[in-house]
């Protein structure tokens, strides 16, 4: 299996201060590359050695709300008619193993796993029909949420937008070589299965998104498109596990910590 990874050979500096560079795993050792999604291996480095990234650097990110039945009826909500977009900062990524930092203004920290789309190609106006061809592959995403606040807000920048509230990767596995159909997302906390849902639940499908969205903006190489939660979401406390795996795609764990 390809996997399309970006890191950073310092393991001790804080996120957003480490050099990124990309690379290719393979087995247990990383192949430096030019650019994402290359296949131009150079300096091969062994994973111990160094610390994986988010796996993209995105413009923005792109989220699907309530895109699954099941979710939208657990939080009282009404099925959409069409996709409720909402976007994250990139400032919100983290890679899995940094902490997600539970801020002091919140009482009601959930997490949401979720399947993202990492766009791989321009895209602008694009057909449903052609939304794959934009794609370069998939990396999982925990829509990490203070509940209160989105609530007590109205909309949603707040409480989906802090610091540390999108854990991503750990790398990017290329759209062909995924079964998408056989995709399930799963989310544990403490070892204690949460989530387990199916992406063929989806209300909107992944190349119904892609049109959707790009109909008003547009999508740039890097870009993540998370599509969204399967029921079963839940709190997270301080000192709290996350996991978030999906078979075939990867696995991000992430400890909660006060600020």
């Amino acid at each position: 299996m390809t996997r399309y990874v970006r890191f950073s050979l310092d393991r001790t500096s804080p996120p957003a201060t480490r050099e990124a560079l990309f690379g290719i795993l393979d087995g247990d050792v990383v192949y430096e590359t030019p650019s994402l999604g290359s296949e131009q291996r150079g300096a091969a480095r062994p994973l111990s050695g160094v610390r994986l990234l988010p796996p993209s650097m995105p413009s923005k990110i792109v989220c699907v709300g309530r895109n699954y039945r099941e979710h939208a009826k657990e939080l009282g909500n009404p099925v959409p008619a069409e996709p409720i977009i909402f976007l994250k900062p990139p400032s919100s990524l983290i890679a899995t193993g940094d902490a997600i930092v539970f801020p002091s203004i919140s009482e009601h920290l959930s997490y949401e796993g979720e399947l993202a789309l990492v766009i791989g190609k321009r895209a602008r106006n694009v057909k449903a029909s052609d939304a794959e061809q934009h794609i370069i592959g998939y990396t999982c995403i925990n829509d990490v949420t203070a509940r209160d606040l989105q609530k007590k807000d109205g909309q949603w920048t707040r409480g989906k937008g802090f610091d540390t509230f999108c854990p991503a990767g750990p790398w990017i596995v290329p759209r062909d070589e995924v079964a998408f159909d056989q995709l399930r997302v799963r989310t544990y906390v403490d070892g204690a299965l949460k989530q387990d849902g199916s992406v063929r639940d989806m209300i909107f499908p992944v190349p119904f998104i892609i049109e959707y969205v790009t109909r008003f903006l547009t999508l740039e190489p890097g870009d993540l498109v998370a599509t969204g939660t399967p029921p079963g979401v839940g709190s997270l406390q301080a000192g709290s596990i996350v996991r978030v795996e999906i078979e075939g795609v990867g696995a991000i764990e992430n400890p909660v910590v006060t600020e």
